[in-house]
């Protein structure tokens, strides 16, 4: 014998079992909702490039930095993951330069952990005032001391999670040592990376976190570390926020941002801040040679 159909309820337009309509709600009971599920970052362009477009030309341009820094380093002086660790603390809203001029006093007065959790907070911030923030600052480096001190016997620990226990201490800084006192590869989402990476249209999302997990799905994770230090380079030297020297950039036909800056090759090579104190490891061509004949972007370097 066939089964009877079972009546449909109408609910608006459209029409559900009267099973799963019994179902929907329950007197006296408040509905319980389920967590989302975490959101991966797709690889995928602002600028509408396929996927694997979009991989092949944030890898090239990677590879073209690379050439033109061979010698990309951590711009903090340091002789061990401690001294790393309170420079990088240190660097927020201020340069590296300032930073590696304060903290010689610094290390020389309180050399290890233990001596800076005991250290007098009055004396330290007279060393940090240069750095700006001075008190915020000495905070959080005579509160990071006492974490380590007190939860890992002085050392500083190799891994994310707790690292980022420390005061002061981020997702970045926690990158920062990392990957260039470890060995552990990480990407250093700062303002010169944030920049850059939206600027090529690697990606459009603005909270670092997003922008961290966005780039790394661009490139294997052994390249992550390197590629930071490759692209704030960049972002220090040539891409500038303001005034990008267009122009002298030797990924320019790469960057879908051309023209936003200087264009002529004298002129953008002025804004070259090489030019103004010190340009270790870089390798550029002459002006003229970013431009073809036409006056646009000529290949990048190696290309066929």
């Amino acid at each position: 014998m066939a089964k009877k159909a079972v009546p449909a309820k109408s609910v608006g337009k459209k029409a559900v079992p009267a099973k799963a309509a019994a179902k929907k709600a329950v007197p006296g009971k408040s509905a319980v909702k389920k967590a989302a599920p975490v959101k991966k970052i797709a690889v995928g362009s602002p600028a509408g490039e396929t996927a694997t477009a979009l991989v092949r030309r944030a890898r090239r341009i990677n590879r073209e930095l690379a050439e033109v820094y061979p010698y990309a380093h951590p711009e903090l002086d340091f002789d061990n993951p401690f001294q790393l660790l309170v420079a990088t603390v240190l660097s927020a809203q201020t340069t590296d330069l300032r930073v590696n001029q304060t903290t010689p006093a610094l290390f020389a007065k309180y050399p290890t952990p233990e001596d800076l959790a005991a250290a007098n907070p009055e004396e330290v911030e007279e060393i940090l005032r240069p750095c700006g923030f001075f008190r915020a600052k000495t905070r959080s480096v005579i509160g990071l001391s006492k974490a380590l001190t007190e939860d890992f016997g002085g050392e500083v620990p190799g891994r994310l999670e707790d690292l980022v226990k420390l005061p002061g201490v981020g997702r970045k800084t926690a990158f920062v040592v990392l990957g260039n006192a470890y060995g552990r590869p990480g990407i250093t989402v700062d303002t010169h990376f944030q920049r850059l990476v939206r600027r090529w249209q690697w990606t459009d999302e603005t909270d670092p976190d997003k922008i961290e997990a966005a780039v790394g799905a661009l490139f294997p994770k052994s390249d992550w570390t390197d590629l930071s230090h490759h692209v704030i380079w960049h972002g220090r030297r040539i891409c500038h926020a303001r005034k990008p020297a267009c122009g002298a950039c030797p990924i320019a036909p790469l960057c879908p941002a051309y023209g936003e800056g200087e264009t002529d090759p004298e002129k953008a090579r002025k804004l070259l801040k090489y030019e103004k104190g010190g340009f270790p490891g870089q390798r550029l061509r002459p002006p003229q040679a970013y431009l073809d004949a036409g006056g646009k972007p000529a290949p990048p370097l190696g290309a066929a």
